[in-house]
């Protein structure tokens, strides 16, 4: 048994920490649903119309629900009936769909075998998202696992963001390369993993600016960030990590837009579900974007950061 072993979650207590942070957004969506088949022994046209209205308020966004629907429209027509108590289980399924994405370039889990080493994460998103946090409760959670971690503070556009980030590291009991504000990002990102490096660390996970007032600049500037890491790891970084936040809905979904054309983020971390009802934002952004969430975070506590499971998740949301 390793030091920390006994700070880790059981699978019981992550199912249960998954049931608690989706109870608002279960509540609200079952609560519409049950409007909208309310009287109803079978799927029509009206229960339809109801049934998109409860989607797209429940913040699963327009291009999703739209192509729920066209799904239900074909299992009509195909079987002629459906039942409103089929309908739980319809939807049940075809949500499970637009959650699967490839999940097999990243690590199973924060034990796993690691894929590089040191394995780098560059995380993206806006302020206020609950970045930050995000990059300590990853830090915890890789180190929980027995793995060497190093944080980089290269949003130096911000003094506070090196602050906040030099805080957690010291909480966590992990190492940070920071040059401070106004510093050159990229410089940053290449001493972290110069660092990374000399330590032999297994993760090295860098923080970015948090604007997108710019497109170009931020476009450009990950982009240096990522030729100078790979100067040191030529496959670097290995995740790109788009931190949103859940409870903005389908603003949300628009951060992702503008994220996913300037830089190639290939994994999303969805923040503060356990504060929101807007949890359906996470299907809407799954499917648009095609991008595989990969972590969820559903409380204060530093292993409330979960790996995303597309089967328990939908499994909470249903049961």
């Amino acid at each position: 048994m390793g030091l920390f072993d006994f700070l880790k979650k059981t699978k019981e207590e992550e199912r249960q920490t998954l049931d608690q942070g989706l109870a608002k957004t279960k509540q609200s969506f079952f609560q519409k649903l049950t409007k909208s088949i309310v009287g109803k022994s079978t799927v029509d046209d009206e229960v339809l119309d109801n049934l998109e209205e409860t989607l797209i308020t429940s913040d699963v966004g327009v291009e999703t629900t739209l192509k729920v629907i066209d799904h239900l429209q074909e299992r009509i027509r195909r079987d002629k009936y459906i039942s409103t108590t089929e309908l739980y289980s319809i939807l049940r399924s075809e949500i499970a769909q637009l959650l699967r994405q490839p999940q097999d370039a990243f690590p199973a889990t924060f034990e796993s075998p690691m894929p590089a080493s040191p394995y780098v994460i560059l995380v993206v998103g806006v302020n206020g998202v609950g970045k930050t946090t995000t990059i300590a409760k990853l830090a915890y959670q890789y180190k929980l696992a027995g793995r060497q971690v190093v944080l980089g503070a290269a949003d130096t556009f911000r003094a506070a963001a090196v602050e906040q980030l030099q805080l957690w590291a010291d909480r966590v009991g992990v190492p940070i390369v920071q040059q401070g504000m106004g510093a050159d990002p990229a410089s940053v990102a290449y001493d972290t993993l110069q660092s990374a490096i000399s330590r032999k660390a297994d993760v090295v996970i860098i923080d970015t600016a948090g604007r997108l007032h710019n497109k170009v600049g931020l476009m450009n500037e990950l982009s240096k960030i990522r030729r100078v890491m790979q100067k040191l790891v030529p496959d670097a970084p290995y995740e790109v990590l788009l931190v949103l936040d859940a409870s903005t809905g389908q603003n949300a979904i628009e951060q992702a837009r503008q994220f996913t054309e300037a830089t190639d983020v290939n994994a999303l971390a969805l923040t503060k579900l356990d504060g929101t009802a807007k949890g359906g934002v996470i299907i809407g952004i799954s499917d648009q974007f095609h991008i595989p969430v990969r972590y969820i975070g559903l409380g204060e506590k530093m292993t409330d950061l979960q790996l995303f499971d597309p089967e328990q998740f939908v499994a909470s949301l249903f049961e």
